[in-house]
């Protein structure tokens, strides 16, 4: 990680939420379209920085009131982001590092009230896919790989919040996913 990141991580402990970048400012907006780069996976889980970072992320979520949150949403262009597991009992928050979508369903369907921490007082109806293959590694360093549903409001959408934070990775919001 840059100096820059290190010293935002550091800027306040585990019990201190980040700020939330938002698209209303230039400034944020122009970082949020930026494309993150890998974490480096040989020591996740002695990276004193790195598990701050997660720490703090899950605190904002939480905060925020959110089902989702990028990196990028706080200023850290990694590839890391925090996702609720709706297909797990208790909905657990899942860390992903450097995240990787592998395959996908032909049919895709149109997922009603996306919404965004950084894009404040709006939602829309996306187009998202009905599955999709992952890779990541979790906040130990262990390798995942499975598949994540994703269906409507009210259902398991687990799916589609990878979607959407796998695409604040790549400098998408859901803003440019919306329907015509």
């Amino acid at each position: 990680m840059t100096i820059n990141e290190k010293s935002l991580i550091n800027s306040g402990a585990t019990d201190t939420p980040f700020r939330v970048l938002l698209t209303n400012s230039e400034k944020d907006s122009l970082f949020l379209r930026k494309k993150s780069i890998d974490i480096d996976t040989k020591d996740i889980e002695s990276d004193k920085d790195l598990q701050l970072l997660i720490s703090r992320l899950n605190l904002t979520l939480a905060v925020e009131s959110g089902v989702g949150i990028a990196a990028p949403q706080v200023g850290v262009g990694r590839n890391l982001f925090l996702f609720m597991r709706l297909d797990k009992e208790g909905m657990p928050v899942q860390v992903a590092i450097n995240p990787r979508i592998t395959g996908h369903s032909e049919e895709e369907f149109l997922f009603e009230g996306d919404g965004c921490l950084s894009v404040p007082e709006l939602s829309g109806t996306t187009r998202r896919y009905a599955w999709v293959d992952v890779e990541y590694y979790d906040e130990k360093g262990t390798p995942v790989k499975e598949r994540l549903s994703g269906g409507g409001r009210g259902q398991d959408y687990t799916g589609v919040i990878f979607q959407h934070e796998f695409d604040h990775l790549q400098g998408i919001l859901f803003t440019d996913r919306i329907a015509e």
